[in-house]
């Protein structure tokens, strides 16, 4: 793992081992006085620096372009159903 000059709160980390990336953002920017681009940007580098975290939420973000598609496909169905047999 990569060296970081400057560690996130032990809250922040706790939110991301949590997979609660937007959470940790929060407490960096309350903890440390940044604005939102460069608490996003402080995480973000954590995350990428600590692969047990990246690997978390690539799976996370496949996991919901999985379910956005098969939602996507239910409603594809619905309106077809709808078209071909409602009418």
């Amino acid at each position: 793992m990569a060296e970081r000059t400057e560690s996130l709160p032990p809250e922040a980390i706790a939110a991301l081992q949590r997979g609660n990336k937007i959470e940790a953002i929060k407490l960096v920017r309350a903890a440390q006085k940044l604005d939102l681009k460069d608490a996003k940007d402080k995480v973000d580098d954590y995350v990428k620096n600590d692969p047990v975290l990246q690997q978390k939420f690539a799976s996370a973000q496949a996991e919901t372009k999985g379910n956005l598609i098969r939602w996507l496909i239910i409603i594809a169905v619905a309106i077809l159903g709808y078209y071909f047999f409602a009418r």
